[in-house]
């Protein structure tokens, strides 16, 4: 069963919560190699994590602060970027001076724990739990487990393609992803496949249906109109409308052999709220190909894993 998980979901864990709250709980989770997770509550002039411990002070010196602070490859905003949210860590040592104690801790331990027992067994196709960390016009970052990030390339988030990994995600959001492949310890993701078939998508609406939108393209030929993240449809060009406008929309019809949804706008209005959450089609194991079109279209959007 797998312990790795992106930072902030073992904090409120019971089996974590009593081992921070004494320093003999500190000292039987060093013992046992336990990864624990407190909230990081500042970032001295030495780039040192001060992490929040019930029963005394905790330290994450720079160098322990992540995989790479030492030669480089990552940089410090990783560690400043921490500051009021949780973190892993491994316990290496308690500092006892009179009745004050410190634990010195190590991000770059859990790190280098889930590198060699999760990541590095990590295969194409595995679905696994990822939690956004920020976006990016490319793509969306994520923390695979225990603060290791991921990119998700913006083409590879769905099919109805968006403007901004924004439209789709927000930062601290938990989702799934798929490894689309691996080299060496790096992880490359993709999401769209789990968000379902067109054929999948198309068999929750039916022509004469007048549903909800979400405007993503305007071209010369016609407005493309989310329906669903993994299903857009056309309708005619019309002026005074932008993307990113909610709409309603009239199905006028749903052509499996051309993957094609024809809609007439019915309304168009401006709506900040829009609901980012994901009703996935697959969920957790792994596949080894994903096709996206119908049986009957010429066209074939597949990804083998």
């Amino acid at each position: 069963m797998n312990k790795y998980y992106p930072e902030g979901k073992l904090i409120s864990q019971a089996s974590n919560k009593q081992s921070i709250q004494t320093i003999q709980g500190i000292y039987e989770a060093k013992e046992r190699g336990q990864i624990l997770e407190a909230k990081a509550v500042m970032c001295d002039t030495d780039h040192n994590l001060l992490v929040d411990l019930p029963c005394c002070k905790g330290i994450i010196p720079r160098f322990e602060g992540a995989v790479g602070i030492d030669d480089g490859t990552t940089r410090d905003i990783a560690l400043l970027s921490r500051v009021n949210k949780p973190v892993c860590f491994k316990v290496l040592s308690v500092e006892e001076k009179g009745e004050d104690k410190t634990a010195i801790l190590s991000r770059r331990e859990a790190q280098l724990e889930a590198y060699e027992n999760y990541i590095a067994n990590l295969l194409p196709g595995d679905i696994i739990p990822a939690k956004v960390t920020h976006l990016e016009q490319f793509g969306c970052f994520v923390d695979i487990c225990c603060g290791i990030s991921s990119l998700i390339p913006i083409d590879a988030i769905s099919v109805s393609r968006i403007s901004h990994p924004r439209d789709r995600f927000y930062n601290g959001q938990e989702i799934n992803a798929i490894v689309k492949s691996t080299d060496n310890y790096r992880i490359y993701l993709s999401h769209k496949e789990l968000l379902g078939t067109w054929e999948q998508n198309a068999s929750l609406f039916k022509a004469g249906q007048t549903v909800g939108g979400i405007i993503r393209s305007i071209e010369s030929y016609g407005i493309f109109i989310e329906l669903k993240p993994n299903l857009a449809g056309l309708a005619e060009s019309r002026s005074d409308i932008f993307v990113g406008q909610k709409t309603s929309v009239y199905i006028k019809s749903i052509i499996p052999e051309k993957m094609k949804v024809k809609l007439i706008i019915v309304d168009v209005f401006d709506d900040d709220e829009t609901d980012k959450s994901f009703d996935y089609y697959i969920s957790s194991g792994s596949i080894t190909h994903w096709e996206y079109s119908t049986k009957e279209s010429e066209r074939k959007i597949i990804s083998v894993f």
